[in-house]
């Protein structure tokens, strides 16, 4: 491969150096930042020779190359660009700077609220179960277990501003203690519950600016965004004081003179002015979804797998966090449900009708995953590619939402929809059902009905050479053997195969289950992936350290058969830099079976908010007749066999 000649292709496609921002690498792809999109030639760019695909995410066109060329090629990039080398997270500053304001806003609330999804799930899924007993057995109400328990599910919601405060924090690079107390401030003891004033209890005047606005003692429970607000505000000041305050008096100035002006800006304007704000956007949001007939919710139910698409669906977060907040009910997650399993049920009418068994095996595990609350492997990976089954899922979903809408279904808590939100829909259980059933019911049959566009044409080039790929086992339980591993040349054969053993041990899985679309359309070549039990990785046979990248999250193996095989850990956790990940081996060491090369740590990777799925893709796929996954889908040991390649 002429290496300089793909990246002088590249700089061309996308505009020429007078268009690139930056540019990064990680160990698949080349990471671009470009000033104006539509300067960009796409078709030019993947018919590059070593160009294997391209797309847009974030804000960064990612070109895939591969391991072990992408680094050449990028080396070459540079050069001819004349620019300086620059790192993932440079990348990722660069491309979020670029932007539209509104976008960032809607990927700031996202990144606040989704971390705190655990604590509002476990919350409502108590109070959930706990509706239901009460209503099967009024009098436990009463018992002191129950009060107890209603306390449990209680805390997340009453004490919800410190938690936004302390996400919040994080996310403005601020002191997340000092955001802590902003929180406890704005819902302090001393201020009458806001609960209560909205049941009618009485108030006095806090602060009154020249007898014109009165500032009443009134807590912020039930608010988000004054919290997101003031800590905003916290950390712009805290920051901005650190680099003026002498270093001596640093540590006394600084936290103090941010908790005063932050509490006094905060209880006399922010908190006044936006909880207004929220208030009303609340009030739209729920006049929306409830206009007569389910027409609201119909709309929504449309629009909302669009808004995935475009990556600002996280803003639903916000408002959902602000129903519960508010009267404890969501009605927002009904919508997201139809939605959601609307596209997984278009999915599977795809992979029920289809005669290609490359898209079977992609569809038919990708639906079960959208039925269950995850949909981007539907969606991108079969809906949208085929444009029909994405519009059903418009209308199933749009169908379902109306219908849960006019039954008025709410939730006890967010970020569970699919199946899994039986749990937290226990008061409108019949509801529910019915959203979602009619949700999937008309996705599917507007999906079957309309087809699947180039069918005829993919079936016609059946007899064009293939690889074969091993669909996933329905049954996730299985067990697999643990066959010893087997790197030789098969006598008994005519054709020559190796069997290739798993680097890491858990649970295996068909690598189009991967939630990544570069991996589970096996652009980078064919394999499987397994769900890591255990955070190492161990060389599968005796081979040579080909690639490892600086951050430690992949590592590249070429075995004494001459097989090439790249294991990735985890899903983008290259914006990791490393943390979590130590390396033990070095480009160009000699290993063997079972040797250790990678240790990383599965708690680091999901606090990061990361998919610890590791694809073990065999990158020289091309050379061979056939990759296989033949193992089960199922809990796995390091070194348990499989994946058979074929000559």
């Amino acid at each position: 491969m002429d290496y300089r000649k793909c990246a002088s292709e590249i700089l061309a496609g996308i505009g020429g150096k007078e268009n690139l921002v930056s540019a990064a690498h990680c160990a698949t792809r080349l990471r671009l930042v470009i000033a104006d999109n539509s300067k960009m030639s796409k078709d030019t760019v993947e018919n590059t020779d070593g160009v294997k695909g391209v797309f847009e995410s974030a804000g960064q066109i990612q070109i895939i190359i591969g391991t072990g060329t992408v680094n050449k090629v990028y080396d070459e990039f540079i050069d001819l660009a004349g620019v300086q080398a620059m790192s993932k997270e440079d990348v990722k500053q660069a491309a979020a700077s670029k932007a539209p304001i509104w976008k960032r806003i809607l990927k700031t609330l996202g990144d606040i609220f989704v971390p705190i999804i655990p604590a509002i799930v476990a919350t409502g899924l108590l109070c959930g179960l706990l509706g239901g007993l009460s209503r099967a057995f009024p009098d436990i109400s009463e018992h002191y277990i129950y009060r107890l328990l209603d306390m449990f599910s209680n805390a997340a919601l009453t004490f919800l501003p410190i938690l936004i405060a302390v996400s919040a924090a994080k996310i403005f690079k601020g002191n997340v203690y000092l955001g802590a107390v902003i929180g406890m401030i704005m819902i302090h003891p001393n201020l009458i519950n806001a609960w209560s004033v909205a049941s009618g209890a009485e108030t006095t005047t806090l602060w009154s600016w020249f007898g014109l606005w009165n500032i009443q003692d009134t807590g912020y429970q039930g608010h988000v965004i004054p919290v997101v607000i003031a800590v905003w505000l916290m950390c712009k000041l805290e920051n901005w004081l650190h680099k003026h305050v002498p270093e001596m008096i640093d540590l006394f100035v600084t936290p103090l003179v941010t908790v005063l002006v932050t509490g006094f800006v905060t209880m006399t304007v922010i908190g006044p002015v936006f909880a207004q704000i929220e208030t009303w956007v609340l009030t739209g949001a729920q006049w929306l979804i409830t206009i007569p007939f389910g027409i609201g919710a119909f709309l929504m139910g449309a629009a909302y797998a669009p808004t995935v698409v475009a990556g600002v669906h996280h803003m639903y977060n916000a408002i959902e966090a602000s129903m519960i907040a508010n009267n404890g009910q969501n009605i927002w997650m009904p919508i997201a449900t139809a939605a959601n399993v609307a596209q997984g049920a278009a999915a599977l009418a795809v992979a029920l009708k289809t005669k290609d068994k490359k898209i079977k095996s992609m569809a038919l595990p990708a639906s079960l995953s959208a039925f269950l609350g995850i949909t981007e492997p539907a969606i991108f990976g079969v809906n949208v590619r085929f444009i029909r089954p994405f519009i059903a899922g418009m209308i199933g979903g749009a169908v379902g939402a109306a219908a849960g809408s006019i039954m008025n279904v709410y939730a006890t808590a967010y970020g569970v929809t699919g199946l899994f939100g039986f749990l937290i829909t226990m008061d409108c259980t019949a509801g529910y059902l019915i959203d979602v059933v009619l949700a999937a019911g008309v996705a599917f049959a507007v999906s079957w009905f309309m087809g699947i566009p180039g069918e005829a044409k993919n079936r016609s080039k059946k007899s064009e050479p293939a690889l074969a790929v091993a669909a996933a086992s329905a049954d996730n339980n299985a067990a697999v053997s643990e066959a010893p591993i087997s790197c030789e040349v098969s006598e008994k054969d005519e054709d020559k195969k190796f069997v290739i053993a798993s680097p890491v041990k858990g649970k295996l899985i068909a690598l189009n289950d991967v939630p990544d679309e570069t991996f589970a359309q096996g652009i980078l070549g064919q394999g499987a992936a397994v769900i890591p039990s255990e955070g190492k990785v161990v060389a599968p046979a005796d081979g040579e350290i080909s690639s490892i990248f600086d951050t430690k999250h992949a590592v590249g193996i070429t075995l004494e058969n001459g097989v090439e095989i790249l294991v990735h850990v985890g899903i983008n956790t290259v914006e990791m830099n490393g943390e979590g990940f130590e390396a033990f081996v070095k480009e160009g060491d000699k290993v063997k079976k079972g040797q250790k090369l990678v240790e990383f740590s599965i708690d680091k990777i999901k606090e990061a908010g990361y998919k610890t799925e590791t694809p073990i893709i065999i990158t020289n796929t091309d050379d061979y007749a056939s990759v296989e996954k033949i193992a089960d889908d199922g809990d796995i040991d390091a070194l348990v066999d499989i994946i058979k390649v074929s000559k």
